[in-house]
């Protein structure tokens, strides 16, 4: 059995979500979300999302950790900024010493609901069908345990890949 946390990155709300995979079996542990005070500057934000995560493998001890690639269509900014949260995102399980995996946001859909074309309320309803107990207030939480999940599935399959 591998405990995994999930991680959506941003730094309005950071999605975090933790799952434990035992083969193709998934069980809910926990999830929520990170919301450092939009009126912060950026670096006490980053602070934040760092000792979050921080307390967060503290408390839930993954053994892996799964971070979204991010796909921003807004501005340079908009996009510089979200980079800034996701390099938090991987490094605070990383010197931690977790194995870190990337996952795209069409592959980590295409895992859950099976097209990577999905929408929000397809992946949030294949999230709940995929772990009953799993108790999300939000997209960016559903998210998170929508990556950890895709985790698991690759994990399992370059495990089979490496067996055969």
């Amino acid at each position: 059995m591998v405990r995994i946390i999930g991680i959506d990155p941003g730094l309005r709300r950071c999605g975090w979500g933790v799952i434990e995979s035992e083969g193709n079996r998934l069980t809910y542990v926990a999830c929520g979300t990170l919301t450092p005070p939009t009126d912060l500057p950026l670096a006490e934000r980053l602070v934040l999302i760092h000792s979050g995560l921080n307390d967060l493998i503290d408390r839930f001890r993954p053994e892996e950790a799964a971070v979204e690639e991010t796909f921003v269509s807004a501005g340079a900014r908009s996009a510089l900024q979200l980079g800034q949260a996701r390099g938090v995102a991987l490094m605070t399980p990383a010197l931690r010493g977790l194995a870190v995996g990337e996952y795209a946001a069409n592959l980590v859909k295409k895992a859950v609901v099976g097209s990577g074309h999905a929408e929000k309320a397809q992946i949030q309803m294949m999230v709940k069908v995929l772990l009953p107990a799993a108790d999300f207030k939000g997209a960016d939480a559903a998210d998170a345990l929508a990556i950890a999940i895709c985790h698991a599935h690759h994990r399992t399959i370059r495990q089979i890949r490496a067996i055969a």
